[in-house]
């Protein structure tokens, strides 16, 4: 197990996944944790001894406009929109020489931007212009580190460049479905077979990232794709982080409630044991069909499923041991790398590592 203190770059302010519009606000239990409840998501702020005794609801805007389908851009013909968070809007999109399928990611914060009649966006107002432009170097810091992470597991970037006042990301098109797609149509029965053509490669993948010094920071089903081949690839660097730097982007961190460990919450040391938690946490959302409990939750009281009880026979138990040690909340109480992870759960079917 590994130590339980480790130094890496502690977030300040925390952006759930599922963005969609502040409805709600209100404060949570523990001092100097407040919280903004939206249709999806909830938006945590770490106060750092100035504590709110209000926090008043953001304002609602207007839906982002999308680019129009065949608007080109870079040599590339802009086709339907695939999806969106908080940050960015997904177009399916092909190269106008050979008509290859791609995936652009467009740096579109929802609530800050407008769109002008040519395609470009501008912030929507001036308290918009310097969240845009903070989160617009985050987003290009993804795009640079995603580009040298170089794994079969992995998306891959194929170039980044600015247009229209923003930046866009390139990525190969790949045809397949999620995990939650498996795990709705095939409840009950994503076996241990499953669980090893799967995670293995996934981990593996995370632990080159983290060689890269990069973390992933929001693991979960929505987020491992199966390919056509039956491959995995893991999707989305779009909270990633560096493990070497303690302020650039501190005000920023995306999160996925159940997936996340406590430490994304409670401005606490973020690293590999991070991933780790929210690997672990997928793997027992395919095995029991539901997700952990918020790590807050949990801190207040709330349980997991003892898997190596309620399990026992349908799984190794050395899978199911391992799991569990890995969604501690005490990060010095999980395995202490990834490959560490890989070998306690999956043994002799974890791969050996994919180097250069």
């Amino acid at each position: 197990m590994g130590s339980g203190t480790r130094n890496a770059r502690k977030p300040s302010c925390f952006w759930a996944s599922g963005v969609s519009g502040v409805i709600a606000a209100g404060e949570t239990s523990h001092p100097g944790l407040h919280q903004i409840q939206a249709r999806n998501y909830t938006v945590f702020l770490i106060t750092a001894g100035f504590p709110f005794s209000h926090i008043h609801p953001l304002p609602i805007m207007a839906s982002r406009l999308p680019l129009q389908t065949g608007y080109v851009l870079k040599g590339y013909t802009v086709g339907e929109v695939l999806g969106g968070g908080g940050f960015g809007l997904v177009y399916l999109a092909s190269n106008e020489l050979d008509r290859h399928k791609f995936v652009i990611k467009e740096y579109c914060p929802q609530d800050l931007v407008a769109r002008k009649p040519d395609g470009s966006l501008e912030p929507n107002g001036p308290l918009s212009q310097t969240p845009f432009r903070t989160g617009l170097e985050k987003f290009r810091f993804e795009a640079e580190r995603m580009s040298a992470v170089r794994h079969p597991n992995v998306i891959s970037v194929a170039e980044y460049f600015e247009a229209n006042n923003t930046l866009y990301m390139v990525m190969t098109h790949e045809e397949g479905r999620d995990l939650r797609w498996f795990m709705n149509k095939l409840a009950g029965d994503l076996d241990w077979g499953f669980l090893q053509q799967v995670f293995p490669p996934i981990g593996d993948g995370l632990w080159r990232m983290h060689q890269e010094g990069v973390v992933h920071l929001d693991v979960k089903p929505a987020n491992v794709l199966l390919r056509t081949s039956g491959q995995p690839l893991l999707l989305d660097f779009g909270a990633a982080q560096t493990m070497d730097n303690d302020d650039r982007f501190g005000s920023f961190q995306t999160l996925t409630h159940g997936f996340a460990p406590p430490e994304q919450y409670l401005d606490g040391n973020l690293g590999p044991w991070t991933d780790i938690y929210g690997l672990a946490a997928t793997i027992y959302n395919c095995i029991t069909g539901d997700s952990p409990p918020s790590a807050l939750k949990r801190r207040d009281g709330a349980s997991l499923e003892k898997l190596t009880v309620s399990r026992s026979g349908a799984y190794p138990y050395t899978l199911l041991k391992a799991v569990e040690d890995a969604l501690s909340l005490d990060q010095g109480q999980r395995p202490r790398d990834m490959h560490a992870f890989l070998s306690l759960a999956f043994g002799a079917s974890s791969p050996a590592p994919v180097r250069d």
